[in-house]
């Protein structure tokens, strides 16, 4: 009898967490989904080939999103070839060659404490500091270089974990053959993680195109159409500043859902991309 009551309770207890977790489960996904749903509903409407090839006009009020792409493509572009030489050198340092553990910690801790700094700080900090003390007024390439210091830590960790799954018996059996230190990562230790290392750098693109609050104080809100050089020590607004501008400070808020539904549409293919190079290199690994 006392056993069929335990089993009775232990019944419903399970009964209780399995519908929880199930409530949990509907409302969490139909939470996302409503939102991406009102996001792309609001904006692919007022998306026009217009609206993407074209520089605003004042004069004729006319409203394009051009400048903000090209500024946005520059920014992520001079980000990455700032970021992931220095993110992943710092990683295979402190995985591979560092032998004080003491420091290891240390600067592992620091990288994530730098993870949850608001970006609202960095940007104060970008401002002062690539604006004002080295003089290079705001521009993208003070962003971009506000925005390397923002990603660095992910890079960093990222591929720090990746390295660590790479098995030692593998370095063990490159540097009995003869191998160096040097050869053995490039040619064993990278090959076998690389799947994690562009994994974080396909995460970085995210948090780069949706960063905006600390653009805001380094590489300004102007929707000037300028190539790549002149671009990048220009200020200039990426898509996430001119969704701001727009809703913000002009009212203008169906162009801030089409951009909204860009930038979006853009997260969810950043989201897709890093799944399918995952699967790629894990079949690629199986095989």
């Amino acid at each position: 009898m006392l056993t069929n009551k335990v089993s009775g309770k232990r019944k419903l207890y399970i009964w209780c967490m399995r519908s929880l977790m199930w409530i949990a489960t509907i409302l969490t996904g139909g939470l996302v989904l409503f939102f991406i749903l009102y996001v792309l509903i609001r904006g692919i409407p007022n998306i026009t080939w217009e609206f993407f090839s074209t520089k605003p006009s004042y004069l004729s009020g006319q409203i394009g999103i051009l400048p903000d792409i090209l500024n946005t493509l520059y920014i992520i572009l001079a980000t990455l070839i700032l970021v992931i030489p220095l993110g992943v050198g710092a990683a295979i340092y402190l995985t591979e060659y560092a032998s004080n553990k003491r420091m290891v910690t240390l600067i592992e801790y620091a990288a994530e404490t730098l993870s949850g700094i608001p970006s609202i700080i960095y940007g104060l900090v970008g401002m002062l500091f690539f604006c004002q003390f080295l003089n290079m007024k705001t521009s993208l390439l003070a962003g971009a270089f506000t925005l390397v210091i923002m990603n660095l830590p992910t890079i960093m960790r990222t591929t720090q974990e990746s390295l660590k799954t790479v098995p030692q018996s593998y370095r063990e059996g490159a540097f009995g053959l003869g191998a160096g230190k040097w050869r053995v990562i490039r040619t064993v230790v990278l090959p076998g993680c690389v799947d994690g290392v562009i994994t974080g750098c396909i995460l970085s693109i995210g948090r780069i195109l949706g960063e905006s609050a600390a653009l805001l104080f380094t590489a300004g809100f102007a929707h000037a159409l300028n190539g790549l050089f002149r671009g990048l020590n220009s200020p200039g607004a990426t898509l996430t500043v001119a969704l701001y501008v727009y809703a913000k400070e002009q009212g203008e808020f169906g162009i801030a859902f089409a951009i909204a539904a860009i930038l979006m549409i853009l997260a969810l293919t950043i989201n897709l991309a890093t799944m399918v190079v995952s699967k790629y290199f894990q079949r690629r690994k199986n095989l």
